[in-house]
Formats: C-alpha cells, sequence, structure tokens
C-alpha cells in the first residue's frame, strides 16, 4: 500500500516564503511522476506543478516565476518552493504520485497567505 505524506503549509504574510515537501512510501518502486495540486475553497483541484524529469516540468500560469518543484535523485520526494506568496495561493496543497499501478494522493497540507 503507498502511503503519500505532504508537510511544510502553514500561514504567511503577502510576498513571504513556504516550502512543501511530500514523499511517497514505501521506496520501493520509482515514481512515473509527482505533482503539486490544490484546491481553494469554492474551487476545483487544480494543477500547481508536475515533475516527470528535469526536462519535463510543467507549470500553472499562476505560478510561473514564483514556484519551483524539485525531486530528490532516487527518492520519491519533492518539494515545492513557494516565493513571493499572494492571498490567492490560499488553498489546500495535494500531492500526487503516480506509479505505473495507479495514482496516489495525499492528504493535503493548508497554506494560508495573508494580505
Amino acid at each position: 500500500q503507498v502511503h503519500v505524506a505532504e508537510s511544510g503549509g502553514g500561514t504567511v504574510q503577502a510576498g513571504g516564503s513556504l516550502r512543501l515537501s511530500c514523499t511517497a512510501s514505501p521506496n520501493i518502486y520509482t515514481v512515473k511522476a509527482m505533482g503539486w495540486y490544490r484546491q481553494a475553497p469554492g474551487k476545483q483541484r487544480e494543477m500547481v506543478a508536475t515533475f516527470i524529469n528535469r526536462a519535463n516540468i510543467n507549470y500553472a500560469d499562476s505560478v510561473k516565476g514564483r514556484f519551483t518543484i524539485s525531486k530528490e535523485n532516487a527518492r520519491n520526494t519533492v518539494h515545492l518552493q513557494m516565493n513571493n506568496l499572494k492571498p490567492e495561493d490560499t488553498a489546500v496543497y495535494y500531492c500526487k504520485a503516480v506509479f505505473p499501478y495507479g495514482d496516489f494522493w495525499g492528504q493535503g497540507t493548508q497554506v494560508t497567505v495573508s494580505s
């Protein structure tokens, strides 16, 4: 059974930074991809950033230039560095791990940006 766990959420003022981390365990099989998604109250879940390999990284237009996704070598762990946060970044952030046998989601971590 795969377990996906996020950490690093919190409350920050506009212009501040947070770093989210996500690990999919057990680390027996290598993920095909990992990504961050977010869901604000009353809105649909949306893609924030996805990592397949260093040559295949995607960002939502709204976070380009402010957020950076990275993956640790040989580990099913990704990080999301979020800089210059805006109130509209407030949401629950979810991590998804894609394995050959299925997709697995974490429980989510709250990010709140105050103006």
